[in-house]
């Protein structure tokens, strides 16, 4: 009998862990545009700044974490507030099993309670796939619904090549004439969490 693969909400605690999934991304790919990654210190302080506002999910089959996915702040302008940029990793050993469907539908669902409407992903962007870059990215995104706004051509270096990077935008919920404030992440209720598809490990 498969297990079912839980998605909760992240722990400052799970730092190490996503930390080595996304260490292999800047490493090993231009999916990332770092060089190498961060410390522990600085992945948790990551965290930790976005977990104030926004979710901030982990996949897990029977205590292992297998990816993670989060929104953030997409441009610091006031205006800019019912827009969210997304993040997502899966490890290296886990694709092709689902996961980041299901860590991106939990983050739909969550931001529409938030009262996002707009979702953005910016994306490493090959010119020609290599063993660095595919169109794997750009391909998930397009699946799960957003559609390419931009591209900008060259931009980022890496690996003694060129890479470009593109903008995809997922439009979540109606945009309305009169809209209230965000709601906090850590104001959303565990029923509402349940709802969004939340596993709540108490």
């Amino acid at each position: 009998m498969t297990r079912k693969i839980k998605i909760r909400v992240a722990a400052l605690d799970d730092a190490a862990r996503l930390l080595a999934i996304y260490a292999y991304y800047t490493e090993h790919t231009a999916i990332s545009f770092e060089y190498s990654p961060p410390s522990i210190e600085e992945f948790r302080s990551r965290m930790e700044k976005i977990m104030t506002r926004y979710p901030y999910f982990v996949a897990e089959d029977d205590g292992n974490i297998l990816g993670y996915a989060c929104t953030h702040q997409f441009i610091g302008r006031a205006a800019y507030d019912w827009s969210a940029e997304t993040t997502i990793y899966i490890a290296k050993d886990s694709r092709k099993r689902g996961i980041g469907f299901r860590l991106y539908g939990a983050i739909e669902n969550i931001s529409r309670e938030q009262g996002i409407t707009n979702l953005y992903a910016c994306i490493g962007y090959p010119d020609e796939e290599d063993e660095y870059l595919t169109m794997n990215s750009a391909d998930f995104h397009a699946h799960m619904g957003y559609k390419l706004t931009g591209k900008f051509n060259k931009c980022g270096y890496k690996f003694g090549r060129w890479y470009s990077m593109a903008w995809m935008e997922k439009i979540i919920k109606k945009h309305e004439e009169s809209t209230a404030p965000i709601t906090a992440f850590p104001d959303i209720d565990k029923e509402t969490l349940k709802r969004c598809g939340i596993d709540i490990i108490e």
